[in-house]
């Protein structure tokens, strides 16, 4: 490195004394100067006269070769370039033509510019002197025209960036003819300056964009583009403006200026069976996250390992610092502390505490340095006012002792102060919880109150205005508990003739409330069977619904369900009131001709009584006295409708079978009624061996005698049925017991009160699992009211919560529900079974037989 980098006087010396010996040693016919600007370096470059001999010799023979090019281009036809040589051969001719002294003068003013050119370290002091040098020389040259030339030759391919050597030549005059190259760029252009070329791959048409300098040849771009389409040399040419260019051109002849842009066609020479390929750039290296390096060991080979290295991608940009340059071949060589990050210090051994971590909190404040000043005192022909001056006095001495007693008096104030605080808050916050606490009871008592009254008001409005079968069940009881309790009364108050007498009134006023209990029955009754008969259309012309495998449901309707719904349509219509004369025989037009497609006896007499209604309607009879024949008609077409023949959506929701074979299945002999019905119609409990009586049976017998209301316990099944389907563990014990199996668990087993708080209000009583993990059975619950039952599903630990003796107590309850439930554990295995079996066969019945579902792979 010590022989590549001299010193800057050094050079400047020996470039002087170079020059000196090349302008004696070389003619002066071929005198040749190099430049070779290096970036970032202000030191010439020295040349001895050999080497610059050489490279005059280099450049002749380049510039026979493109003569020589030239003129094979010449001959082959291309006749707009002889012609465009030939338009500028009288800007030649003119220059010979030149006096003495003209040349004399554009030599300077050439060589002037050539200075100008050179690297930006050359200062002013050497162009004046390699200026005066030349002048120098300059008379020893014939006294005739001189014309100077210069040829930008790009540097080889391959380099990352090409130099540029401009050589000026000065040549003798002569009587011949010389010949200049038209495209030969001014000495004023900077071939290191860069243009954007285009090249337009044909005949595909993509464009690829190259930044290149102006003193690139089009030579490498055709190596360029031969290594990266993998392509031959002389497979490729490249076109501008229609013509083919030749190679040794280089881009500032072409006309292209700094930032300048130029389009060029690159095509290929035998298109059809070696076309040019689509450009696909490079992809950008990326750095892997782990090498393996080999470091070598002796010259023999031996000791080499192989050592991991991780590699740490840059958070920053890294600095530059400097380095060196090499002057011959430019190759930079950067200081190694750029290219790693700086090394950590290991950590220290010694534990280090650092005050930031206490509550002391830091302030940076300026503080200034003491400086010596002056004072003026009172003497001799001086007078000092002493007014604003002050007395001070010292005060008592507090000693290391009293200091620290007074920093425990104020820690103590502190913390006395702290704990106040703490206190304050805790008891803040017991009475806000104690305020939401009784805001919530209070919410709740308001809740059970407004429910309570509206369950009374509800069940006086369904004692007032009985609908269903269990608002007469409630009338029955409550007629029933009146009585009972009257019989109490005149047992206790009277006695012989008079209490006979008593309970001939009381039998009198029983006897009359039974019957208006009938008579809201049949006026129930009434109500009740228009809404079944409309219940029964709304399932005849219901579609059909199936959920898929994706859980949404799936909706069809079928020729029946669509003939259901026609039906429901004309039987709602020929039942509607105040309608126009027009409006009911178009309603009735439209009956016949739906019953007139089928003949028969019952469409017949349907038909006859249309006529009749119709005929009575254009003689202007009063509707009242039409109801009768509209009620017959109404009869006899819900008939039609029921009729599987005509409506065959009817079949699967009539109680009697069509097929006689289905009645020998499930059918059982109620003793009661002497009647066959099917198993559906007996209410079986728990521990029933036989069938017994029929529901209807069971009902008139409930009404006539017992007088029972199990609404209560009907409610509550419902609610433990509602709590045990969310727990989705397949229970199935709670679904087999009765409204009777829950009332002997209820008055028998937990003697119809909470076991904690003894609430005996049923509407507020509930079952829930004594051990939530197991299904729920009778030997498997507890009965709570609402608040605790949500309590006993938060507990973790049963023995930790109630403690020995409650839970004996429970397990003794538990035991009596398992004797006498003893037959559910069957009954529940056998419904497991049934449930197996049914899921077999799944999926929408269209025409009363099921469909198989395909099962999805």
């Amino acid at each position: 490195m010590a022989d590549q980098e001299g010193s800057a006087p050094t050079d400047q010396v020996q470039e002087e004394k170079t020059e000196e010996t090349v302008q004696q040693e070389i003619p002066t016919e071929n005198a040749v100067k190099t430049e070779e600007p290096v970036a970032e370096q202000t030191e010439p470059v020295t040349q001895t006269a050999p080497e610059v001999q050489q490279q005059e010799e280099e450049k002749k023979e380049e510039t026979t070769e493109q003569k020589q090019e030239e003129q094979s281009q010449e001959e082959t036809g291309k006749q707009e370039e002889q012609t465009e040589e030939k338009k500028e051969e009288p800007a030649v001719g003119q220059t010979e033509e030149k006096t003495e002294d003209e040349g004399q003068k554009q030599d300077d003013e050439k060589v002037e510019e050539q200075t100008e050119a050179k690297t930006e370290g050359q200062t002013e002091e050497k162009v004046e002197e390699k200026t005066e040098e030349q002048n120098e020389a300059k008379p020893d040259a014939p006294e005739k025209d001189k014309t100077k030339e210069s040829t930008d030759i790009p540097a080889p391919p391959g380099t990352p960036q090409p130099t540029q050597q401009s050589m000026g030549t000065e040549t003798e005059p002569t009587k011949d003819d010389h010949e200049v190259d038209p495209h030969t760029t001014s000495p004023r252009t900077n071939l290191e300056a860069t243009a954007t070329v285009k090249i337009v791959l044909m005949p595909s048409g993509q464009v690829v964009t190259l930044a290149c300098t102006l003193g690139q040849s089009l030579r490498e771009l055709k190596d360029h583009f031969a290594s990266e389409l993998k392509m031959q040399f002389n497979m490729i040419y490249l076109m501008f403006d229609g013509k083919q260019a030749n190679d040794s051109l280089t881009l500032a002849d072409l006309g292209v200026g700094p930032n300048g842009t130029i389009q060029l066609e690159l095509q290929s020479t035998d298109p059809v069976n070696t076309p040019i390929k689509t450009y696909r750039p490079k992809q950008e290296y990326h750095m892997p996250d782990v090498i393996t390096v080999r470091i070598q060991g002796s010259e023999d080979g031996e000791g080499a390992r192989d050592v991991v290295v991780e590699i740490e991608r840059a958070t920053r940009k890294k600095p530059f610092i400097g380095g060196y340059r090499h002057k011959q071949s430019g190759i930079e060589f950067h200081h190694a502390s750029a290219q790693t990050m700086k090394k950590q210090p290991p950590p220290s051994t010694v534990p280090k505490y650092c005050r930031d971590t206490q509550t002391v909190e830091q302030k940076h404040t300026v503080q200034q340095t003491t400086n010596d000043m002056s004072t003026q005192m009172s003497k001799i022909g001086v007078f000092v006012s002493n007014v604003p001056d002050k007395l001070l006095t010292p005060g008592s001495y507090t000693t290391a002792d009293d200091h620290h007693n007074m920093i425990l008096q104020k820690i103590i104030l502190i913390q006395k102060y702290y704990r106040r605080w703490l206190a304050k808050r805790y008891v803040t916050k017991l009475k806000d919880d104690k305020k939401s606490r009784e805001e919530f009871e209070k919410q709740e008592e308001i809740r059970k109150k407004k429910e309570k009254e509206d369950r009374i008001r509800k069940e006086f409005e369904r004692r007032m205005n009985p609908k269903t079968k269990e608002d007469f069940d409630l009338l029955y009881h409550a007629l029933e508990k009146w009585r009972v309790e009257e019989m109490e009364r005149i047992n206790q108050t009277a006695d012989g003739a008079e209490r006979k007498a008593a309970l001939c009134m009381l039998l009198d006023q029983e006897t009359q409330l039974i019957s208006a209990i009938g008579r809201h029955k049949i006026e129930a009754d009434t109500e009740n069977k228009d809404k079944r008969i409309q219940q029964f259309l709304s399932k005849a012309a219901a579609p059909k619904k199936w959920k898929g495998f994706d859980g949404k449901s799936t909706e069809m309707d079928t020729p029946y369900t669509i003939r259901a719904k026609e039906l429901q349509d004309i039987y709602n219509s020929i039942n509607m009131k105040y309608l126009t004369q027009d409006e009911r025989l178009d309603v009735l037009l439209t009956l016949k001709h739906t019953v007139k497609e089928h003949d028969c006896k019952l469409t017949q007499e349907i038909i006859e009584l249309i006529d009749r209604e119709a005929d009575l309607l254009m003689r202007g009879v009063r509707e009242n006295n039409l109801d009768g024949l509209r009620k017959r008609i109404s009869t006899l077409f819900l008939q039609y409708i029921k009729t599987p023949t005509f409506n065959p959506e009817a079949a699967k929701l009539l109680k009697v079978p069509q097929d006689p074979s289905v009645l020998r299945k499930n059918i059982y002999f109620c003793p009661s009624c002497n009647q066959y019905l099917p198993s559906t119609d007996f209410a079986l409990s728990s521990n029933s061996r036989t069938v017994g009586k029929c529901r209807r049976c069971t009902k008139i017998d409930n009404d006539a005698r017992t007088r029972q209301d199990f609404s209560t316990f009907q409610h509550m099944l419902k609610s433990l049925r509602k709590s045990e389907e969310g727990f989705k563990d397949g229970s199935k014990i709670a679904f087999l017991l009765q409204e009777q199996d829950l009332r002997y668990l209820v008055e028998k087993i937990w003697s119809g009160q909470s076991i904690l708080s003894a609430w005996e209000d049923l509407y507020d009583l509930t079952f829930v699992r004594w051990d939530k993990h197991q299904e729920w059975s009778p030997w498997n619950c507890i009965l709570l009211t609402k608040d605790e039952a949500a309590s006993h599903v938060k507990l973790v630990d049963l023995e930790e919560g109630y403690g020995q003796v409650f839970m004996q107590k429970v397990k003794q309850k538990h035991t009596l529900a398992r004797n006498y439930f003893s037959r559910l554990p069957g009954m529940a295995e056998h419904v497991r079974e049934k449930a197996n079996e049914k899921s077999m066969i799944s999926g929408p019945s269209v025409a009363g037989q099921p469909v198989p579902v395909q099962s999805r792979a």
